[in-house]
């Protein structure tokens, strides 16, 4: 990384300028010129400490603007309004299920006496400081679930519809 301008490097950086050319080109131009390593950056850079680049400067050979104008930004920021505001269609909505209606009555069982082979479905938890236990039945083969609470978390609709679940989640502090 080149850090130190030469007078003729300086020289030939206000020239382009003057010529209308882009920081990249004229980054480009000089490196061609004296066999030099400037990035279009460092050319920023150098024009800026000696008081060339101004804030009505081009910065890229494409002509973009660096900056949205306002009167633009603000009919940007409209139409994104107006667009958010759209009615999407309404799909029915199932009910919501309680998943806990199964008639099965769970043996309750913590997390140490679960052994292999238990339904590991939770109970609980809902309430602060509320145990969180499990259903303990006989698992249904292929899943760790019970038979009832297999299909209850098996239900209609296609694999990624039924993995759209809102999930809350609550800090539990480490002893």
């Amino acid at each position: 990384m080149q850090t130190d301008w030469a007078p003729a490097h300086s020289d030939a950086l206000r020239e382009y300028l003057a010529k209308g050319m882009s920081f990249a080109e004229i980054a480009r131009a000089i490196n061609a010129k004296f066999d030099t390593a400037y990035s279009r950056n460092a050319t920023i850079g150098r024009a800026k400490r000696m008081g060339l680049a101004g804030s009505d400067r081009r910065a890229e050979p494409n002509g973009w603007p660096q900056q949205l104008s306002a009167p633009r930004l603000h009919k940007l920021r409209e139409r994104q309004a107006a667009e958010s505001k759209r009615l999407l269609p309404v799909s029915e909505r199932a009910e919501r299920i309680n998943l806990r209606c199964v008639q099965i009555l769970p043996r309750h069982l913590s997390l140490i006496d679960l052994e292999a082979g238990d339904c590991r479905y939770p109970y609980g938890g809902d309430e602060e400081g509320e145990p969180i236990t499990f259903c303990g039945h006989p698992q249904r083969e292929g899943s760790s679930y019970c038979a009832g609470h297999f299909h209850l978390t098996h239900g209609p609709g296609t694999a990624s519809e039924r993995a759209v679940v809102q999930v809350s989640l609550r800090l539990v502090e480490a002893a």
